[in-house]
């Protein structure tokens, strides 16, 4: 009943290998085709030429199993045009949809996906040092106002802020550095892991300008009309979706953010009725808001739960946040691995073969060898390694206290 282990993988250049991961204990590769441009097609002999070089060593004569298999994407990255609601949308969607039957045909399960507008998940900082010297993600309140309204100069921004706010903010950017801007100007807009876009300022502008007149009930509408659209197609080629929530779930730059708490989960879920339509549980993004259940989330919607990110953060009272040990922070990851179990034993119960959830430890600290090593933010080898082993344990440990079964 144990869930199904897995890790992202960035591809070949990744710095992180194939066989590393297999020695880490995981069996399924979570992993996208990042050459393919946003809106383009995923074409079929791409997709099988990726998952033969995951699944098989053909330098082995004959060619040997690696153990691995490719079960989840993330991301198939939804083009602008759908987000936006504009009159070329319905091109992109087709495309879409050939790429999702191309996938079905691949053997891939699961698609995970966000609807985030203009940046993917945020932070400010990656590499805020921890008291034993590990470095971790990190958003900092005032960092990012200092970057909207002093670096960007967002029209309207200051807006947003207190005057207390706003003196605090400005105190923080006099004491930055010229370096320390450039940082947390590319940390923000340049691109993160499984990003595919970086912006210059004046392009980072343009892109929110063109999200002007969209707000949340319009931006609600933009994704029914996506997920009405590509839903049976899924549910036709054998995949499931999985919405990703914000990261952080709030808004930024003033743009609408659809999928920050539980009613905003439920509404794109009631859609369209389908387990192809479902969630990517990920415990860290939907922590940073106090007000999210995480448990009763998993209890209430656990039959929607298509894949899941397994991973902490620690709040702090102005709304910054930190990426915590898997076992530590907000998340009370113990009640959580045993809402997912039990969620897996119901669907075992009416016989679902899709009862195993495929999870990953995500976003690990940058730790020992590593720190001295170049590796994607969050995504370091020995980092991961400890948040599963950690997460590998804690979910034995329930299993065999049969505390599931009661």
């Amino acid at each position: 009943m144990s869930m199904e282990q897995t890790w992202r993988w960035y591809g070949p250049n990744d710095p992180v290998s194939l066989w590393d991961i297999r020695q880490a204990g995981a069996t399924g590769i979570v992993t996208a085709l990042h050459e393919i441009a946003i809106g383009e097609v995923w074409d079929a002999d791409k997709l099988r030429e990726r998952k033969r070089m995951i699944e098989w060593d053909d330098s082995k004569k004959p060619a040997k199993s690696t153990g691995l298999e490719w079960t989840v994407i993330e991301s198939i990255p939804v083009h602008d045009d759908i987000k936006l609601g504009r009159p070329g949308r319905d091109v992109y969607i087709e495309k879409y949809k050939e790429s999702l039957r191309n996938v079905g045909e691949a053997g891939i399960k699961t698609v995970c996906y966000n609807f985030m507008p203009v940046v993917d998940w945020t932070r400010t900082d990656l590499e805020y040092e921890l008291e034993d010297g590990a470095r971790a993600l990190a958003f900092d309140v005032s960092e990012f106002a200092a970057f909207e309204v002093f670096i960007l100069k967002r029209p309207g921004a200051e807006k947003e802020y207190s005057e207390q706010q706003l003196k605090k903010v400005r105190k923080r950017f006099d004491k930055m550095s010229d370096q320390e801007k450039k940082i947390l100007q590319k940390n923000i807009i340049s691109g993160l892991p499984g990003a595919q876009e970086g912006y210059t300022l004046e392009k980072f502008q343009a892109k929110l300008d063109e999200y002007k007149g969209i707000d949340s009930d319009k931006y609600r509408q933009n994704l029914a009309y996506f997920l009405r659209e590509i839903i049976p197609v899924a549910e036709e080629s054998g995949v499931k979706m999985a919405i990703h929530p914000d990261d952080p779930p709030k808004p930024l730059f003033g743009l609408p953010r659809i999928v920050s708490t539980e009613d905003d989960l439920k509404y794109i879920l009631k859609i369209v009725d389908s387990v192809s339509n479902g969630l990517t549980l990920c415990t860290g993004s939907l922590a940073v808001r106090a007000d999210n259940d995480l448990v009763g989330i998993i209890e209430r919607l656990g039959a929607k739960i298509n894949f899941a990110h397994l991973r902490s953060t620690q709040r702090d009272k102005d709304g910054s946040f930190h990426e915590a040990g898997h076992l530590r922070g907000d998340v009370d990851m113990y009640n959580v691995i045993v809402a997912i179990l039990k969620e897996q034993k119901r669907r075992q119960a009416v016989y679902r073969p899709d009862f195993s959830i495929p999870m990953r430890a995500d976003h690990g600290h940058t730790i020992l060898d590593d720190l001295e090593k170049k590796t994607n933010p969050g995504y370091s080898a020995i980092g991961l390694l400890r948040g599963m082993a950690e997460l590998r344990g804690l979910e034995m440990g329930i299993e065999k206290s049969g505390v599931v079964f009661r």
